[in-house]
């Protein structure tokens, strides 16, 4: 296991957290030689990309920049920029239409492939992975087909806040560096789907 062989290296114990986010980026690295091989050979059949793509809000409450996220994984930008919304409402939805590529088995975060390449992790409150699962229902599983609006996930908000934790949602373009702009629409309340983020092409 890459997470045990880290350990042993570094002689680090690795959070789950953690493990999490090197479980994105190994998909991530494993993924983009295949894709990136696809375009290049099929790159003249492909119709014109549009400059710009807008992304909707997974749930229903109050968008706000990711820097208001107390942890820093997320308010840095290092796994890629984005937005956060705090949630009123405990259903969580697609924000485009793509392809599930990983839904945790805590349930508290899940990752999709949009149709024009972004990859998107939506990350349900702060620790929440704490939880072991308690709390969230999944609704869908790895390499689903979705549309935007599709239900992904429901949570019971209340339960994760009694529990101590932030339900602040971070959404990430974790490959960012693919695009000119990530740019979001922030300091407003929204509906599920309401416009959050832009993603510019290059």
């Amino acid at each position: 296991m890459v997470a045990a062989y880290i350990e042993e290296e570094t002689k680090c114990s690795l959070s789950g957290e953690e493990i999490m986010y090197l479980a994105i980026h190994i998909r991530r690295v494993t993924t983009s030689g295949r894709i990136k091989g696809g375009r290049k050979m099929f790159g003249l059949f492909k119709k014109k990309k549009d400059k710009a793509h807008v992304l909707g809000a997974p749930a229903k409450g109050k968008a706000v920049s990711l820097k208001e996220v107390s942890d820093p994984t997320f308010s840095e930008g290092i796994l890629g920029d984005g937005v956060a919304v705090i949630p009123s409402e405990g259903k969580i939805y697609a924000p485009a239409d793509g392809t599930i590529g990983m839904v945790f088995d805590t349930l508290h975060a899940i990752s999709l492939t949009t149709d024009f390449g972004a990859e998107v992790l939506i990350h349900v409150g702060l620790d929440t992975v704490q939880l072991k699962g308690e709390g969230f229902e999944g609704h869908v599983k790895a390499g689903d087909t979705v549309k935007k609006g599709d239900l992904l996930l429901t949570v019971d908000l209340e339960k994760v806040k009694a529990a101590g934790y932030d339900i602040i949602t971070p959404v990430l373009i974790c490959n960012t560096a693919d695009y000119a702009a990530v740019t979001a629409q922030a300091d407003k309340e929204v509906n599920a789907g309401d416009d959050v983020l832009t993603v510019e092409e290059k």
